[in-house]
């Protein structure tokens, strides 16, 4: 599959919305959460006002100039918080793109950005039973803690 990988550009904020809610696991036989979910605290510190700061950093996948993919990261205080000078990843793609190492491609050249730029280390969040657990080992990151439900992950750079 073609695709395209760009920064996310100034008033893209919808895109984030709509990615973020793509990033919540919903293992089978699970209905998905309404929409509204992303508006709790917890998630809405991964998007709220982004950009704004330095450390803000994001990247856009498209196929035929339609966005089919994101990731982002931020230093934040989220599931995922290591220090604050550790910047935590967020990343989704819709259904019909995954499997095509889109994900994989994201998460490489954001973790480069990220080297390029002075970073150490990036950090995230996730649960167990995600199927991407396994990119984000073949990404370079290594389970540092962990609790009933997921994984603190942790990639050196």
């Amino acid at each position: 599959m073609d695709y395209k990988i760009r920064t996310i550009l100034e008033g893209e904020d919808s895109l984030l919305q709509d990615f973020l809610y793509e990033a919540i696991f919903v293992p089978g036989g699970v209905p998905a959460p309404p929409k509204s979910i992303i508006n709790q605290p917890e998630l809405q510190v991964y998007i709220a006002d982004f950009g704004k700061e330095k450390d803000d950093i994001g990247l856009v996948a498209e196929v035929d100039k339609k966005a089919v993919g994101a990731v982002w990261v931020r230093i934040m205080n989220d599931y995922g918080h290591i220090d604050n000078s550790t910047p935590s990843f967020a990343i989704s793609l819709y259904k019909n793109y995954r499997g095509f190492g889109i994900g994989t491609a994201l998460m490489q050249e954001m973790l480069h950005i990220l080297k390029v730029r002075g970073y150490k280390q990036a950090s995230l969040a996730v649960q167990k039973a995600n199927y991407a657990v396994k990119m984000y080992l073949k990404t370079g990151f290594e389970i540092v803690d962990e609790n009933e439900e997921e994984y603190i992950m942790l990639c050196r750079l």
